[in-house]
């Protein structure tokens, strides 16, 4: 089993930056790669940037790109994201896979991965 506890969330306003932690524990060497998704309210959970070990390797949403950094390793994941804007408000999940994927299209699949944290909530005022 694979703990996952995200932090950092908050409420900021339109252009600042958050970085979001994700803290991982238990069987963290049976992990493949960690990902970031996130849930407005009355919306489908949505993939945002993901990491894998082997590379290693990141890849993000399109909306994202260019603000949004991941990076860490198997036991802490950070989310740097910069010139946050309302839309970006939602619920931010951390996720583990134990599996290797041959295209990044994979880790963008919630279905993927194994273990979730609880979550930490991101608010954005205009």
């Amino acid at each position: 089993q694979v703990r996952l506890v995200e932090s950092g969330g908050g409420l900021v306003q339109a252009g600042d930056s958050l970085r979001l932690s994700c803290a991982a524990s238990g069987r963290t060497f049976t992990t493949a790669g960690m990902g970031w998704f996130r849930q407005a309210p009355g919306k489908e959970r949505e993939f945002v940037a993901a990491i894998t070990w082997r590379g290693p390797n990141t890849y993000y949403k399109d909306s994202v790109k260019g603000r949004f950094t991941i990076a860490g390793d198997k036991n802490t994941v950070y989310l740097q994201m910069n010139s946050l804007s309302p839309e970006d408000t939602a619920l931010y999940y951390c996720a583990a896979t134990t599996l290797s994927y041959p295209h990044g299209n994979y880790y963008q699949t919630a279905l993927k991965y194994d273990y979730w944290g609880q979550g930490t909530q991101v608010t954005v005022s205009s």
